[in-house]
């Protein structure tokens, strides 16, 4: 079996997923490398994070995931990406994300530019409200 640069590039695999920024996004996040996590924003890049308000600024998402995302493991499986008419492109995986008291079904949809940066990610939680009320009671 031959393996790509893709492959060797980086350690994880999401199926139907080839956007580089969308696996440093992973594998930084992982690393709680969260300097390149943000870095990986344009300027003004925003993240729609769960349970709190639009997080905006490469700075801003880079103290958010500092203080909110230590400790969190994210385990993307599957995904699809379409190219808009702008040269833009959205990018949704699907997955789990781990942290020591649970773990719990994950939608990341990104939006990148032209240039494989990453313009905005929204992140939605994937439970039903009896797996979210478990949760809180941790």
């Amino acid at each position: 079996m031959t393996t790509t640069p893709l492959e060797c590039q980086f350690k994880l695999s999401i199926d139907n997923v080839n956007a580089i920024a969308v696996y440093r996004y992973f594998e930084s996040f992982n690393d709680e490398d969260f300097a390149t996590t943000a870095s990986l924003f344009i300027p003004n890049g925003k993240l729609y994070a769960p349970f709190t308000e639009l997080i905006t600024g490469q700075e801003a998402i880079q103290n958010y995931l500092e203080t909110e995302a230590k400790g969190m493991k994210l385990r993307p499986q599957s995904g699809n990406s379409q190219f808009l008419e702008n040269g833009q492109q959205v990018v949704q995986v699907f997955g789990i994300v781990k942290t020591s008291l649970f773990s719990i079904n994950v939608g990341w949809q990104f939006l990148l530019t032209e240039q494989e940066e990453i313009e905005e990610v929204i992140v939605k939680l994937l439970a039903s409200a009896l797996e979210l009320l478990k949760i809180s009671n941790h």
